[in-house]
């Protein structure tokens, strides 16, 4: 039995003696054997962690000798075993989860002096072959190079599979943990699995030029939220994106040239990270009154349909407030947590489109909507014309929650 992962042998000695551990694993292949001997007829059990520059290994006996097991993360390819003797914690990690499991059954059962269907053999140094596995990166660009008949290595931390004709996510694919970007550009793809929020450490996500229509709300409130970096959705089809994706606080470059965007989500300003938008040859009207939160580096919104801002404003104001207008205002100012396990879902799809009025408050459905231009240059430092006419210049739409905040802001909309 083997188990190929990145590990660290720490001895809790060092601490005593004034000495820090390295504090980086190594890439090993941990194996199990059983040996017999004429004066110990019973067959013992070893762990031997064998690396690239010791395929020999060093072994460690397992009857009886160890102290405990850390598995909290094990379903993230991590694991302590702690031995006895000699006092080190051997620390598991970038494994693959399952196989970690079943590893780490069979090493308690050694421990515990059980029968353990492992080979009794000599120790044997490891072939520099087996160390293949380890690979951390693979780039596919063509059919005939996708792999049908085996997994791809568990150890991946960048994967591309670009022009292979996928017309959906491999679910082979989700299962590499360790990923940190993945590129699925020029394929056929239609939608994507929420289980893409599973790969934890995902912080570059490629998917230009498919066929795609829509990015899920669930892969919005995924773990995705805390690792994603990039995102690249040019050349789909998608014409909008729902408000929960400004979720992605930890964005800092995105793509969406040569999509159909008919408008931003509407809480685009909490993109607070966000560095590089590009959103080149979409349909866009008009932005929301929120992408002036916005504080970027790089943006390109040449070759949209934006409109002329509208002289007369929007009046949608009501009087007296209703009660559901009252009742979001308050929930919205004084940050009353909602959910759909509390109220409607629809009412939460209300409070989480709400309107923003330039006094800070929030309106739902009684407000008055202006039109007025905004030069791109106060909210990036490079700016990609506008148009053929050397444009920097934008419509943007303001709301203003009631008549006394519309007049104080009138300036704005001149």
């Amino acid at each position: 039995m083997k188990l190929h992962c990145e590990v660290e042998v720490i001895s809790r000695h060092l601490p005593a003696l004034g000495l820090r551990n390295r504090g980086k694993g190594v890439r090993a292949v941990l194996s199990l054997f059983q040996q017999t001997s004429r004066s110990q007829p019973s067959a013992r059990a070893f762990l031997l962690i064998s690396t690239l520059k010791d395929k020999r290994g060093t072994r460690y006996e397992l009857r009886e000798n160890i102290e405990q097991f850390f598995t909290k993360f094990v379903d993230e390819g991590k694991a302590t075993v702690r031995l006895k003797e000699p006092p080190v914690d051997i620390c598991l990690s970038k494994a693959n989860s399952s196989s970690l499991k079943g590893f780490l059954s069979a090493v308690r059962l050694a421990h515990r002096g059980c029968k353990v269907d492992i080979p009794v053999s000599t120790f044997t140094p490891v072939k520099t072959s087996e160390f293949e596995n380890f690979k951390t990166k693979m780039v596919i660009t063509s059919k005939k190079d996708y792999p049908l008949s085996k997994n791809f290595p568990y150890s991946l931390e960048h994967l591309q599979t670009s022009y292979c004709g996928l017309v959906r996510v491999d679910m082979r694919m989700l299962c590499l943990k360790n990923l940190r970007k993945l590129d699925l550009s020029h394929n056929h793809i239609k939608k994507l699995p929420a289980t893409i929020g599973d790969l934890i450490h995902l912080q570059e996500l490629n998917l230009n030029d498919n066929h795609l229509e829509s990015f899920s709300v669930a892969l919005c409130q995924s773990t995705l939220q805390k690792s994603l970096r990039t995102l690249d959705l040019s050349k789909n089809k998608i014409k909008a994106l729902p408000v929960q994706f400004c979720q992605l606080r930890e964005l800092t470059n995105l793509k969406l040239d040569d999509n159909e965007l008919i408008q931003f989500p509407c809480k685009i300003g909490q993109l607070i990270n966000l560095r590089f938008l590009s959103a080149a040859r979409n349909k866009l009207p008009f932005l929301p009154s929120e992408f002036r939160n916005l504080s970027l580096e790089y943006l390109d919104l040449f070759g949209n349909t934006f409109e002329q801002p509208k002289i007369l404003p929007v009046i949608k104001l009501q009087t007296p407030l209703t009660l559901l207008e009252s009742s979001a205002r308050t929930i919205l100012y004084n940050r009353i947590p909602y959910g759909s396990h509390i109220i409607p879902f629809h009412l939460c799809q209300d409070l989480d489109t709400a309107k923003t009025c330039v006094c800070g408050r929030f309106c739902l459905n009684s407000f008055i909507q202006g039109t007025t231009t905004m030069n791109l240059h106060s909210v990036a430092h490079t700016v990609v014309l506008v148009d053929n006419m050397g444009g920097t210049e934008a419509p943007i739409v303001s709301y203003f929650c009631s008549l006394g905040c519309y007049v104080n802001s009138s300036d704005m909309l001149k």
